[in-house]
């Protein structure tokens, strides 16, 4: 199974009165790491893989440790965890070698906004999701 890795920097805005990243900017370090997955990485040039947009239905976050500003990014590891007809779940652990920060899934929804209503995923963007999938029990909440 392949992970997607993203290299996420950390903003001075990001900290809360607290001192450390607050919990809502984990929301946005998923997001962007999420982006970069669906449509950098989308299948072939030219290809309308995952640009017809999607919604977010669900998140699910554990709160491991706290995550201090520094310069240094973080590393957001992502995988898929499931692949439905009209929708996928993206599991994340956002982290350093040494320790993880938080663990996530999201449940995504593609989305047809011509339409304005969810549509469901094309083979090519199966084909696509299937090389970044694990289905195990071992999902994003492991220990």
């Amino acid at each position: 199974m392949t992970r997607h890795v993203y290299s996420c920097p950390l903003r001075w805005s990001d900290m809360d009165a607290f001192g450390h990243v607050n919990n809502v900017v984990f929301l946005r370090y998923l997001e962007e790491a999420r982006i970069d997955f669906m449509f950098r990485l989308a299948p072939g040039d030219g290809s309308p893989s995952f640009s017809g947009g999607s919604v977010v239905a669900r998140h699910e976050i554990d709160y491991v440790r706290p995550l201090v500003h520094r310069h240094e990014p973080v590393t957001v590891e992502s995988w898929v965890t499931k692949i439905g007809a009209a929708s996928l779940t993206i599991a994340y652990e956002v982290k350093d070698p040494e320790q993880v920060y938080v663990r996530a899934s999201t449940v995504v929804v593609p989305f047809d906004l011509d339409a304005q209503r969810p549509r469901r995923i094309s083979a090519e963007e199966k084909s696509f999701l299937e090389e970044y999938l694990d289905d195990s029990a071992s999902g994003a909440f492991a220990a």
